[in-house]
């Protein structure tokens, strides 16, 4: 892959040097694009919804709903349809049709065949790092979710090659990453975290002392929006293509 060295940071950059012995990389909005089809689905749900409040508060009701979920059903479309339809059933108080409720059910379905194409740049990256010569790092698909459903999109996808496992967890927690270092025989000082999300990508890892390279989306979940902060260990990138020159 031919690679021009980029000019311009948009952040503090990296200045450890010393070679990674794992790259740990999220999948969602990260490899691919997947905030954007829930939003889409989202947008289709509150139509079916007008009947019983404005967006703003639809939308407020709906969050709220996923918030209190979360604990119990995780990520995923699997636990976005259930809150759907529980939401829909509480600010109707009952009334929708049975009708409107099949096609929420139909919407959340469609979230499981979500095309997985891979985002600019990724793929080749992603091969130029996999085929790396006499590699000193592993390279690990780190991402949360349930766990038929995230297989599904990574084999879909077609960037499995270029990873030596996968590990699928439940949630991104400090003990989470743990177990991360602990499965592939790293530690926190020789792990760099890729990912879009400063919430569950970056923070965590930080805090276990490991380096992190982040990517922003255009569009992030509510549940992901975090308050971001400058470290000698982060990295910011506007694009995937420049992950190379900083590991």
């Amino acid at each position: 892959m031919s690679i021009t060295a980029p000019v311009q940071r948009t952040s503090v950059r990296c200045t450890q040097k010393k070679s990674p012995a794992l790259l740990a990389i999220d999948a969602d909005d990260t490899l691919w694009d997947c905030q954007s089809h829930f939003n889409a689905v989202e947008d289709r749900y509150f139509e079916l919804l007008k009947p019983y409040g404005d967006r703003p508060s639809l939308y407020e009701e709906f969050f709220q709903t996923e918030k209190a979920n979360m604990a119990s059903l995780g990520f995923g479309s699997k636990a976005f349809t259930i809150s759907m339809i529980e939401n829909a059933l509480r600010v109707s108080g009952g009334s929708i049709s049975s009708s409107k409720i099949a096609e929420i059910i139909s919407l959340g379905k469609s979230l499981l065949d979500m095309p997985t194409t891979p985002l600019p740049h990724v793929e080749e990256t992603l091969k130029d790092l996999y085929n790396t010569p006499e590699r000193p790092y592993k390279m690990v698909v780190f991402t949360k979710g349930e766990l038929i459903e995230q297989e599904a999109k990574l084999k879909r996808s077609g960037l499995l090659p270029y990873f030596d496992d996968i590990m699928i967890v439940s949630d991104k927690t400090d003990k989470a990453y743990q177990r991360l270092f602990a499965q592939y025989n790293a530690t926190a000082e020789s792990t760099i975290m890729i990912g879009n999300s400063f919430k569950s990508d970056i923070a965590p890892a930080i805090r276990q002392g490991a380096r992190a390279i982040y990517i922003p989306y255009h569009v992030t979940w509510r549940m992901e929006h975090a308050q971001e902060f400058e470290h000698e260990r982060i990295t910011k990138l506007s694009n995937f293509k420049e992950i190379p020159f900083y590991i």
